[in-house]
C-alpha cells in the first residue's frame, strides 16, 4: 500500500530515536485542504487508532485510517535533501494534480 525509501526510513527512525516521547509508529494521513483540495498529513504516534491499517516497512510500523486507505495506495514517501528545503515527498499515483509544494494533490 505505502511505500517508504531508504532515506525516508533513516529520517523517521532518527526522529524516533530523539523523541521525549513514546513513539509505536508513523501515522501516515489524508486530510480536506491544502491548495487542491487534500493533504498530507504525518506524526509521530504511540499506536494504532482502532481501525487502523498497519503496515510493516523496514522495521517501521505505518498506521493509516481507513478513510485515507484508498487515496494513499501505492504512494511512496520519500525524504530529499535539498538546498532550497528539505523533507518529505509524495509519490501518489492517484493524484491528478499536484501543487507546487507536494504536500497537497486532487
Amino acid at each position: 500500500m505505502i511505500n517508504l525509501t531508504d532515506s525516508a526510513v533513516n529520517a523517521i527512525k532518527s526522529a524516533i530515536s530523539s523523541s521525549t516521547h513514546p513513539t509505536g509508529g508513523l501515522r501516515v494521513m489524508i486530510e480536506a485542504g491544502g491548495c487542491n483540495g487534500f493533504k498530507y498529513k504525518m506524526g509521530l504516534v504511540e499506536e494504532p487508532k482502532p481501525g487502523d491499517t498497519v503496515i510493516e516497512c523496514d522495521g517501521l510500523k505505518v498506521f493509516v485510517d481507513n478513510k485515507s486507505c484508498e487515496h494513499l495506495i501505492g504512494t511512496t514517501i520519500d525524504f530529499v535533501i535539498a538546498m532550497e528545503s528539505s523533507g518529505f515527498t509524495f509519490h501518489n499515483p492517484n493524484a491528478t494534480a499536484n501543487c507546487s509544494c507536494g504536500k497537497s494533490f486532487s
